[in-house]
């Protein structure tokens, strides 16, 4: 017998970019739950699109950069504390270029680049601590080839 599988309590898949140029980071300003909290580009996987392009399209929406990914930084498990859990893959990215004019997504304030000093600093303003591990993780090296991921249409 092939019973119904509950699927609540499945984590939602995001992507996120760590774009650097500079020595900078691109982030993003946006309200959350009433706050103005920072964040790198990220958000929710669309259906039918791969990891990559829901990473460039994000950083897109987000901030009006078109970026280049080249490595897969980590995949993080984490659970918000409303118990919804999340599965977020990271990426490094290279900007390639910048439409000003672009509207940005609806709750994002602004683009901004920050060094990690300032984003450090700024910990406490963090939307999820996925934003300081995944820049952890960039600054020490971690980078994985993009192959790793394999999108299958």
């Amino acid at each position: 017998m092939n019973a119904r599988r509950d699927l609540s309590g499945q984590p939602a898949v995001t992507v996120a970019t760590l774009v650097v140029d500079d020595g900078r980071l691109l982030c993003v300003e946006e309200t959350a739950a009433g706050a103005l909290v920072i964040n790198q580009p990220a958000g929710h996987l669309d259906p039918g699109e791969s990891l990559a392009d829901g990473a460039v399209r994000e950083t897109l929406e987000e901030t009006g950069w078109t970026v280049r990914l080249t490595h897969l930084v980590g995949v993080y498990q984490w659970t918000a504390e409303d118990g919804q859990p999340f599965l977020r893959f990271a990426f490094a990215a290279v900007p390639v270029s910048h439409d000003p004019a672009r509207p940005l997504d609806r709750g994002i304030e602004r683009a901004l680049w920050l060094t990690p000093a300032q984003l450090r600093q700024a910990q406490a303003r963090h939307r999820s601590p996925l934003v300081a591990r995944t820049v952890e993780d960039f600054l020490a090296g971690r980078r994985y080839p993009l192959d790793l991921v394999t999108y299958l249409p």
